[in-house]
Protein backbone atom coordinates (compact mmCIF):
# COMPACT_ATOMS: atom_id res chain seq x y z
CA UNK A 1 0.00 0.00 0.00
CA UNK A 2 1.26 3.67 -0.20
CA UNK A 3 1.23 5.50 2.38
CA UNK A 4 2.06 8.91 3.28
CA UNK A 5 4.62 10.20 5.94
CA UNK A 6 2.75 10.39 9.32
CA UNK A 7 3.68 11.70 12.59
CA UNK A 8 2.48 10.00 15.71
CA UNK A 9 0.53 12.86 17.71
CA UNK A 10 2.81 13.74 21.34
CA UNK A 11 1.06 11.51 24.47
CA UNK A 12 1.56 12.77 27.72
CA UNK A 13 4.23 11.91 30.22
CA UNK A 14 3.12 9.53 32.10
CA UNK A 15 2.33 9.83 35.43
CA UNK A 16 4.51 8.45 38.48
CA UNK A 17 3.40 5.25 40.73
CA UNK A 18 2.14 6.55 44.09
CA UNK A 19 5.12 6.35 46.32
CA UNK A 20 5.23 2.74 48.41
CA UNK A 21 3.65 3.37 52.23
CA UNK A 22 6.91 3.34 54.23
CA UNK A 23 7.49 -0.22 56.08
CA UNK A 24 7.29 -0.32 60.01
CA UNK A 25 10.47 -1.54 61.77
CA UNK A 26 8.92 -5.14 62.51
CA UNK A 27 8.51 -5.56 58.84
CA UNK A 28 11.69 -4.14 57.81
CA UNK A 29 13.46 -6.34 60.40
CA UNK A 30 12.41 -9.76 59.18
CA UNK A 31 12.94 -8.84 55.44
CA UNK A 32 16.43 -8.13 56.55
CA UNK A 33 16.56 -11.10 58.11
CA UNK A 34 14.75 -13.05 55.11
CA UNK A 35 17.42 -11.44 52.55
CA UNK A 36 20.41 -12.62 54.90
CA UNK A 37 18.70 -16.36 54.96
CA UNK A 38 18.43 -16.52 50.98
CA UNK A 39 22.08 -15.20 50.45
CA UNK A 40 23.29 -18.04 52.33
CA UNK A 41 21.28 -21.24 50.71
CA UNK A 42 22.04 -19.71 47.49
CA UNK A 43 25.79 -19.92 48.28
CA UNK A 44 25.43 -23.36 49.03
CA UNK A 45 23.88 -24.31 45.93
CA UNK A 46 25.97 -25.44 42.66
CA UNK A 47 26.37 -23.15 39.56
CA UNK A 48 23.94 -22.72 37.31
CA UNK A 49 25.21 -23.95 33.59
CA UNK A 50 25.18 -21.23 31.38
CA UNK A 51 22.26 -21.95 28.61
CA UNK A 52 23.00 -22.75 25.14
CA UNK A 53 23.37 -20.63 22.40
CA UNK A 54 20.13 -21.12 20.02
CA UNK A 55 21.61 -21.36 16.40
CA UNK A 56 19.58 -17.97 15.49
CA UNK A 57 21.49 -15.05 17.20
CA UNK A 58 21.65 -13.79 20.72
CA UNK A 59 20.99 -15.80 23.96
CA UNK A 60 17.09 -16.09 24.47
CA UNK A 61 16.70 -14.29 27.52
CA UNK A 62 15.12 -16.97 30.16
CA UNK A 63 11.65 -15.23 30.40
CA UNK A 64 10.88 -16.09 26.73
CA UNK A 65 9.15 -18.82 25.08
CA UNK A 66 11.06 -22.35 25.46
CA UNK A 67 10.16 -23.30 21.62
CA UNK A 68 10.39 -20.46 19.17
CA UNK A 69 9.34 -20.45 16.14
CA UNK A 70 13.05 -20.81 15.07
CA UNK A 71 13.89 -23.57 17.74
CA UNK A 72 10.38 -25.51 15.99
CA UNK A 73 11.05 -25.28 12.32
CA UNK A 74 14.45 -24.57 11.40
CA UNK A 75 15.17 -23.45 7.99
CA UNK A 76 12.72 -23.64 5.72
CA UNK A 77 12.47 -24.91 2.05
CA UNK A 78 9.66 -24.15 -0.37
CA UNK A 79 8.38 -28.08 -1.84
CA UNK A 80 5.83 -28.56 -3.90
CA UNK A 81 3.62 -25.62 -3.45
CA UNK A 82 3.99 -25.32 0.15
CA UNK A 83 6.37 -23.80 2.63
CA UNK A 84 7.95 -26.36 4.67
CA UNK A 85 10.22 -26.76 7.32
CA UNK A 86 13.62 -28.69 8.29
CA UNK A 87 11.87 -31.66 8.38
CA UNK A 88 9.76 -31.22 5.31
CA UNK A 89 6.31 -30.43 7.02
CA UNK A 90 4.40 -27.84 5.71
CA UNK A 91 3.93 -24.84 7.96
CA UNK A 92 1.97 -21.83 8.03
CA UNK A 93 3.77 -18.51 9.61
CA UNK A 94 1.67 -15.64 10.93
CA UNK A 95 3.16 -12.05 12.12
CA UNK A 96 3.02 -8.77 10.91
CA UNK A 97 5.09 -5.81 8.83
CA UNK A 98 7.05 -2.89 9.37
CA UNK A 99 5.28 -0.17 8.49
CA UNK A 100 8.39 1.75 6.41
CA UNK A 101 11.47 2.72 8.63
CA UNK A 102 11.97 5.60 7.30
CA UNK A 103 8.88 6.65 9.37
CA UNK A 104 8.51 4.41 12.37
CA UNK A 105 11.48 2.94 13.10
CA UNK A 106 10.76 4.11 17.09
CA UNK A 107 7.71 1.61 16.91
CA UNK A 108 10.39 -0.94 16.77
CA UNK A 109 11.96 -1.20 20.16
CA UNK A 110 12.99 -4.43 22.13
CA UNK A 111 9.92 -3.93 23.96
CA UNK A 112 7.41 -3.62 20.77
CA UNK A 113 9.64 -6.61 19.33
CA UNK A 114 9.18 -8.69 23.06
CA UNK A 115 5.47 -8.24 22.70
CA UNK A 116 5.13 -9.24 19.44
CA UNK A 117 7.36 -12.50 20.02
CA UNK A 118 6.16 -13.43 23.56
CA UNK A 119 2.46 -12.16 23.86
CA UNK A 120 1.13 -11.98 20.27
CA UNK A 121 3.31 -14.92 19.50
CA UNK A 122 4.33 -14.18 15.76
CA UNK A 123 6.54 -16.16 13.73
CA UNK A 124 7.42 -14.04 11.34
CA UNK A 125 8.48 -10.39 11.40
CA UNK A 126 8.32 -8.42 7.86
CA UNK A 127 11.42 -5.83 7.68
CA UNK A 128 9.75 -2.96 5.27
CA UNK A 129 12.60 -1.03 3.53
CA UNK A 130 10.85 1.67 1.40
CA UNK A 131 13.18 2.59 -2.00
CA UNK A 132 11.19 6.03 -2.23
CA UNK A 133 9.51 8.50 -0.59
CA UNK A 134 12.50 8.97 1.92
CA UNK A 135 13.98 5.66 2.23
CA UNK A 136 17.33 3.54 0.83
CA UNK A 137 17.91 6.08 -2.20
CA UNK A 138 18.08 8.57 0.38
CA UNK A 139 20.87 7.47 2.33
CA UNK A 140 21.88 3.39 1.55
CA UNK A 141 24.06 2.92 4.80
CA UNK A 142 21.50 4.27 6.82
CA UNK A 143 18.67 1.70 5.87
CA UNK A 144 20.91 -0.99 5.08
CA UNK A 145 21.79 -0.32 8.99
CA UNK A 146 18.63 0.14 9.86
CA UNK A 147 17.23 -3.39 8.29
CA UNK A 148 20.20 -5.09 9.87
CA UNK A 149 19.43 -4.38 13.01
CA UNK A 150 16.06 -5.19 12.87
CA UNK A 151 16.76 -8.47 11.52
CA UNK A 152 19.00 -9.03 14.52
CA UNK A 153 16.70 -8.42 16.91
CA UNK A 154 13.80 -10.34 15.63
CA UNK A 155 16.20 -13.10 14.99
CA UNK A 156 17.17 -13.14 18.72
CA UNK A 157 13.62 -13.57 19.52
CA UNK A 158 13.50 -16.38 17.52
CA UNK A 159 11.11 -15.17 14.62
CA UNK A 160 11.93 -15.28 10.76
CA UNK A 161 12.30 -12.08 9.22
CA UNK A 162 11.20 -11.30 5.67
CA UNK A 163 13.81 -8.36 3.86
CA UNK A 164 10.90 -6.51 2.24
CA UNK A 165 12.43 -4.48 -1.11
CA UNK A 166 9.29 -2.40 -0.42
CA UNK A 167 8.99 -0.42 -4.06
CA UNK A 168 6.20 1.05 -4.96
CA UNK A 169 6.73 4.18 -7.21
CA UNK A 170 8.16 3.60 -9.92
CA UNK A 171 5.80 0.16 -10.10
CA UNK A 172 8.54 -1.32 -12.60
CA UNK A 173 11.44 -2.99 -10.35
CA UNK A 174 13.97 -2.86 -12.73
CA UNK A 175 13.87 1.13 -12.29
CA UNK A 176 15.65 0.44 -9.19
CA UNK A 177 17.85 -2.87 -9.97
CA UNK A 178 21.30 -1.31 -9.43
CA UNK A 179 19.95 -0.34 -5.51
CA UNK A 180 18.40 -3.58 -5.48
CA UNK A 181 21.60 -5.47 -6.10
CA UNK A 182 23.58 -2.98 -4.08
CA UNK A 183 20.87 -3.66 -0.90
CA UNK A 184 20.70 -7.63 -1.18
CA UNK A 185 24.15 -8.10 -1.98
CA UNK A 186 25.02 -6.31 1.89
CA UNK A 187 21.72 -7.68 3.36
CA UNK A 188 22.91 -11.36 2.42
CA UNK A 189 26.43 -11.46 2.97
CA UNK A 190 25.50 -10.46 6.21
CA UNK A 191 23.08 -12.67 7.26
CA UNK A 192 23.91 -15.51 5.24
CA UNK A 193 24.59 -18.08 8.08
CA UNK A 194 21.42 -17.34 9.36
CA UNK A 195 18.24 -19.85 8.71
CA UNK A 196 15.88 -17.55 9.35
CA UNK A 197 15.51 -15.01 7.08
CA UNK A 198 13.67 -15.22 3.64
CA UNK A 199 14.12 -12.14 1.20
CA UNK A 200 10.97 -10.28 -0.44
CA UNK A 201 12.51 -8.87 -3.86
CA UNK A 202 10.04 -6.58 -5.24
CA UNK A 203 7.06 -5.65 -2.65
CA UNK A 204 4.16 -4.20 -5.58
CA UNK A 205 4.69 -4.20 -8.83
CA UNK A 206 2.65 -1.94 -11.06
CA UNK A 207 2.13 -1.26 -14.43
CA UNK A 208 4.27 -3.55 -16.49
CA UNK A 209 3.91 -7.01 -17.60
CA UNK A 210 5.06 -10.26 -15.63
CA UNK A 211 7.31 -10.71 -18.12
CA UNK A 212 9.74 -7.67 -16.64
CA UNK A 213 9.03 -8.98 -13.44
CA UNK A 214 10.28 -12.27 -14.15
CA UNK A 215 13.13 -10.25 -15.50
CA UNK A 216 13.80 -8.64 -12.89
CA UNK A 217 13.77 -11.64 -10.03
CA UNK A 218 15.91 -13.76 -12.48
CA UNK A 219 18.58 -11.04 -12.06
CA UNK A 220 17.96 -10.54 -8.57
CA UNK A 221 17.55 -14.26 -7.50
CA UNK A 222 21.12 -14.90 -8.22
CA UNK A 223 22.19 -11.55 -6.37
CA UNK A 224 20.93 -13.01 -3.48
CA UNK A 225 21.80 -17.51 -3.92
CA UNK A 226 25.54 -16.17 -4.39
CA UNK A 227 25.59 -15.47 -0.21
CA UNK A 228 22.80 -17.03 0.84
CA UNK A 229 21.94 -19.99 -1.36
CA UNK A 230 19.12 -21.37 0.66
CA UNK A 231 16.89 -18.89 1.89
CA UNK A 232 13.57 -18.98 0.58
CA UNK A 233 13.04 -15.76 -2.40
CA UNK A 234 9.50 -13.79 -2.53
CA UNK A 235 8.56 -12.93 -5.82
CA UNK A 236 6.55 -9.98 -6.31
CA UNK A 237 3.47 -10.09 -8.88
CA UNK A 238 1.42 -8.17 -11.20
CA UNK A 239 -0.82 -5.27 -10.53
CA UNK A 240 0.49 -4.61 -6.83
CA UNK A 241 1.24 -8.17 -6.34
CA UNK A 242 -2.16 -9.02 -6.75
CA UNK A 243 -1.92 -11.84 -9.66
CA UNK A 244 -2.22 -9.17 -12.14
CA UNK A 245 -6.12 -9.10 -10.91
CA UNK A 246 -6.02 -5.30 -10.53
CA UNK A 247 -4.62 -4.85 -13.85
CA UNK A 248 -7.46 -7.17 -15.40
CA UNK A 249 -5.11 -10.13 -15.40
CA UNK A 250 -5.16 -13.49 -13.08
CA UNK A 251 -2.50 -16.36 -11.87
CA UNK A 252 -2.48 -17.69 -14.93
CA UNK A 253 0.45 -15.57 -16.51
CA UNK A 254 2.27 -16.57 -13.77
CA UNK A 255 1.47 -20.20 -13.84
CA UNK A 256 2.00 -20.67 -17.46
CA UNK A 257 5.23 -18.55 -17.24
CA UNK A 258 6.83 -19.56 -14.15
CA UNK A 259 9.96 -17.54 -12.48
CA UNK A 260 13.39 -19.99 -13.87
CA UNK A 261 14.57 -20.38 -10.03
CA UNK A 262 13.95 -23.07 -7.21
CA UNK A 263 13.22 -22.42 -3.45
CA UNK A 264 10.42 -19.36 -4.49
CA UNK A 265 7.37 -18.13 -3.61
CA UNK A 266 5.08 -15.92 -5.33
CA UNK A 267 3.53 -13.14 -2.95
CA UNK A 268 0.13 -12.11 -3.06
CA UNK A 269 -1.32 -8.59 -1.16
CA UNK A 270 -4.95 -7.98 -0.46
CA UNK A 271 -6.97 -5.36 1.52
CA UNK A 272 -10.60 -6.76 2.62
CA UNK A 273 -12.81 -4.00 1.77
CA UNK A 274 -11.47 -3.69 -1.50
CA UNK A 275 -9.89 -7.05 -2.56
CA UNK A 276 -13.36 -9.26 -2.75
CA UNK A 277 -14.58 -12.18 -3.97
CA UNK A 278 -12.53 -12.04 -7.49
CA UNK A 279 -9.06 -11.50 -5.75
CA UNK A 280 -9.97 -14.45 -2.95
CA UNK A 281 -10.34 -16.53 -5.97
CA UNK A 282 -7.56 -15.81 -7.79
CA UNK A 283 -6.07 -17.03 -4.64
CA UNK A 284 -7.57 -20.06 -4.44
CA UNK A 285 -6.19 -21.36 -7.73
CA UNK A 286 -3.44 -20.09 -7.54
CA UNK A 287 -2.46 -21.58 -4.38
CA UNK A 288 -3.06 -25.03 -6.35
CA UNK A 289 -0.48 -24.19 -8.73
CA UNK A 290 2.12 -22.39 -7.32
CA UNK A 291 3.64 -21.42 -4.00
CA UNK A 292 1.82 -18.26 -2.25
CA UNK A 293 2.71 -16.46 0.65
CA UNK A 294 0.25 -13.66 1.69
CA UNK A 295 2.85 -11.44 2.60
CA UNK A 296 0.57 -8.07 3.10
CA UNK A 297 -2.80 -7.79 3.78
CA UNK A 298 -5.12 -5.82 5.81
CA UNK A 299 -8.96 -5.70 7.17
CA UNK A 300 -9.38 -2.24 5.22
CA UNK A 301 -9.98 -1.18 1.73
CA UNK A 302 -6.97 -1.12 -0.45
CA UNK A 303 -5.13 2.57 1.15
CA UNK A 304 -5.11 0.90 4.59
CA UNK A 305 -8.22 3.27 5.92
CA UNK A 306 -11.84 2.89 5.98
CA UNK A 307 -14.20 0.45 8.41
CA UNK A 308 -12.83 -2.53 9.22
CA UNK A 309 -13.88 -5.74 6.78
CA UNK A 310 -13.60 -8.61 9.20
CA UNK A 311 -16.24 -10.44 7.94
CA UNK A 312 -14.18 -10.63 4.19
CA UNK A 313 -10.75 -11.06 6.00
CA UNK A 314 -12.28 -14.10 7.86
CA UNK A 315 -13.22 -15.70 4.89
CA UNK A 316 -9.82 -15.31 3.50
CA UNK A 317 -7.87 -16.42 7.05
CA UNK A 318 -9.96 -19.23 6.67
CA UNK A 319 -8.90 -19.66 3.19
CA UNK A 320 -5.21 -19.30 4.14
CA UNK A 321 -5.58 -22.06 7.18
CA UNK A 322 -7.10 -24.63 5.12
CA UNK A 323 -4.22 -24.24 2.37
CA UNK A 324 -1.45 -23.58 4.99
CA UNK A 325 -0.54 -20.39 3.26
CA UNK A 326 1.37 -18.19 5.49
CA UNK A 327 0.55 -14.38 5.78
CA UNK A 328 1.57 -10.97 7.61
CA UNK A 329 -0.51 -8.32 8.76
CA UNK A 330 0.13 -4.37 7.78
CA UNK A 331 1.35 -3.20 9.86
CA UNK A 332 3.05 -2.87 13.58
CA UNK A 333 2.29 1.27 13.71
CA UNK A 334 0.82 3.94 15.39
CA UNK A 335 -0.24 5.31 11.61
CA UNK A 336 -3.56 7.12 12.26
CA UNK A 337 -5.01 4.91 9.52
CA UNK A 338 -6.87 2.18 10.93
CA UNK A 339 -4.57 -0.76 9.22
CA UNK A 340 -1.80 0.05 11.62
CA UNK A 341 -2.32 -1.94 14.95
CA UNK A 342 -1.55 1.23 18.04
CA UNK A 343 -3.27 4.28 18.55
CA UNK A 344 -1.00 6.78 17.80
CA UNK A 345 1.16 8.06 20.27
CA UNK A 346 2.17 4.46 21.47
CA UNK A 347 5.28 4.27 19.97
CA UNK A 348 6.39 7.82 21.44
CA UNK A 349 5.46 6.69 24.94
CA UNK A 350 6.93 3.33 24.31
CA UNK A 351 4.21 1.23 24.99
CA UNK A 352 2.23 0.08 26.74
CA UNK A 353 2.75 -2.74 23.65
CA UNK A 354 1.49 -6.08 25.42
CA UNK A 355 -2.25 -6.80 25.58
CA UNK A 356 -4.69 -4.54 23.93
CA UNK A 357 -5.48 -0.94 25.46
CA UNK A 358 -2.98 -0.03 23.25
CA UNK A 359 -4.55 -1.18 20.28
CA UNK A 360 -7.16 0.00 17.69
CA UNK A 361 -10.25 -2.87 16.82
CA UNK A 362 -7.93 -4.07 13.90
CA UNK A 363 -4.86 -4.48 16.14
CA UNK A 364 -7.34 -6.37 18.67
CA UNK A 365 -8.39 -8.44 15.80
CA UNK A 366 -5.44 -9.49 14.27
CA UNK A 367 -3.51 -10.28 17.68
CA UNK A 368 -6.40 -12.35 18.44
CA UNK A 369 -5.83 -13.97 15.19
CA UNK A 370 -1.90 -14.96 15.45
CA UNK A 371 -2.06 -16.28 18.97
CA UNK A 372 -5.26 -18.63 17.52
Amino acid sequence: MTPAPHTASACPEPKPDPSPTPRTRPALLLTTLAGALLLLLTAALPATAARPATGYGADVPITHREATPVDANGRLQVCGTQLCNQHGAPVQLRGMSTHGTQWYAQCLTDASLDALAHDWRADVLRVSTYVQEGGYETDPAHFTALADRLIRQASDRGLYVIVDWHMLTPGDPMANLDHATRFFTDIASRHKDRVNVLYEIANEPSGVSWSRIKEYAERIIPVVRAHDPDAPVLVGTRAWSSFGVSEGADESEVVNDPVEAANIMYTFHFYAASHRDEYLAALTRAADRIPVFVTEFGTQNYAGEGADDFGMSRRYLDLMAQKKISWVNWNFSDDHRGGAVFIPGTCAANGPWTGTQSLKPAGVWIRDRIRA
